[in-house]
């Protein structure tokens, strides 16, 4: 099977869907958060809350990069990540990916604006992790 490059449409869209899907994920996390931390007038409170949620979302995208290349998204919008040679992630490098797209994220979607620029259509973050996003689905004989 041949995997084509998807155009930045798709993936913006997916981007959208997986934004509704993290904020699901993140709002049971900060449940339970809230269940185990009661005092939030604390002057800690709010630094490690926001440094839990996002471990909790580091850990949910990593996880499933190294575990199949796709979130529920992804598999929607028959998309995947895969390393620049074509094998499945790392650890480390869903790591690196995790950390420049929040990186990209903060800094007025850069990394996403990144795209229209790239000779290949990459994302800062893939084009730094060394991944890129593959469309999937059409077998080519």
């Amino acid at each position: 099977m041949k995997a084509f490059a998807p155009g930045l449409w798709r993936r913006l869209l997916s981007i959208i869907y997986e934004f509704l899907i993290l904020v699901a994920v993140l709002f049971i996390a900060s449940f339970v958060f809230h269940l185990v931390f009661r005092d939030t007038g604390s002057l800690f409170f709010r630094p490690a809350f926001q440094l839990y949620l996002l471990v909790v979302a580091g850990i949910y995208f990593t996880w499933f990069w190294t575990h199949g290349g796709q979130t529920l998204p992804m598999q929607t919008w028959k998309l995947r990540v895969i390393r620049a040679d074509g094998g499945q992630l790392f650890l480390k490098q869903a790591l690196a990916r995790y950390l420049f797209a929040v990186i990209g994220f903060f800094f007025f979607g850069c990394g996403i604006l990144w795209a229209l620029f790239d000779r290949d259509g990459l994302f800062l973050h893939d084009r730094l992790a060394g991944t890129r996003i593959v469309r999937i689905g059409n077998e080519v004989k």
